[in-house]
């Protein structure tokens, strides 16, 4: 439409999606191009410290997310696409929201006054709002029939003090019937993968892995499609079942129903190959 509007959104993407989640982070955007939504990435953004930082040391733990904070200008939303970036942010920004002796030290720290009315949101808030809006209400057949395990592990949970946020359980479901897929019921949608026990403990992780594997294949899955990159990776790299089930990031089914990605170089970043898949559905040439 002439003239029209894009959404835009101030946009953490977190190192995931900067180094082992490239495609990730590229099918991410090309969906919201798609829906006239621009993300402008912060400008000169750190770690938020999700990986190991908050049971290490405490103190770079509470400030490093406070520094993307004021990185973030005023009056546009910020969207984290990891579910545990998106928790480290928003806790910092309920801590300052809290405590003034914190917000005297924010302003220290990062030269300017904290906002409180900075909204933080993930990508699966953005997709339930497009969802409102109608986006997905016309039943489509891009993904023709594919049966596909939503994923979400444990990062869509919430600690206590964030209790009364928003919960985007089933919103995968909704989606991707939407989209012609076939959601497959299991028993191990929300079961932790390990997450950065993968480093430490891999013997624990592989075990876990291969469970939720087994699971997936027993109800007759295809793939698996996650909410969460570290999720999408420890279930590839600790896999060790032969059957290799592929393992989808949201973002890049959410673009390969629009008929975007098959010769983006995507799917060659997988460590299990989705393309026999994609080309026995033919999703891909």
């Amino acid at each position: 439409m002439p003239g029209k509007k894009n959404l835009e959104f101030s946009y953490f993407p977190g190192c995931s999606l900067e180094t082992t989640a490239r495609e990730n982070n590229r099918s991410l955007y090309t969906f919201c191009e798609r829906h006239d939504i621009e993300l402008v990435e912060l400008d000169d953004w750190n770690c938020c410290g999700s990986s190991s930082t908050h049971s290490i040391d405490h103190e770079p733990a509470k400030w490093l997310p406070t520094r993307n904070l004021a990185l973030a200008p005023p009056g546009r939303p910020l969207m984290a696409a990891c579910p545990n970036c998106h928790m480290r942010l928003k806790l910092a920004h309920m801590m300052l929201q809290q405590n003034p002796e914190d917000r005297k030290e924010y302003k220290r720290l990062w030269g300017r006054d904290f906002d409180p009315d900075l909204r933080i949101i993930t990508f699966f808030e953005l997709l339930s709002d497009l969802a409102v809006a109608g986006a997905f209400e016309k039943q489509q057949t891009g993904l023709k029939g594919m049966k596909i395990a939503p994923y979400y592990g444990c990062m869509l949970a919430r600690p206590p003090m964030m209790r009364h946020e928003k919960n985007f359980y089933g919103l995968m479901e909704k989606v991707l019937l939407s989209l012609g897929a076939e959601p497959v019921k299991w028993g191990y949608s929300a079961r932790c993968c390990g997450t950065f026990l993968a480093a430490s403990r891999p013997d624990i992780v592989t075990r876990t892995v291969a469970d939720i594997i087994s699971g997936a294949e027993r109800a007759k899955a295809e793939c698996i499609v996650t909410a969460c990159a570290m999720c999408q990776m420890n279930l590839e790299i600790r896999s060790r079942l032969p059957g290799k089930t592929p393992v989808f990031h949201f973002s890049e089914l959410l673009a390969l129903s629009l008929g975007i990605g098959g010769g983006r170089g995507w799917f060659r970043r997988h460590l299990i190959d989705p393309r026999p898949l994609l080309r026995a559905r033919k999703l891909i040439g």
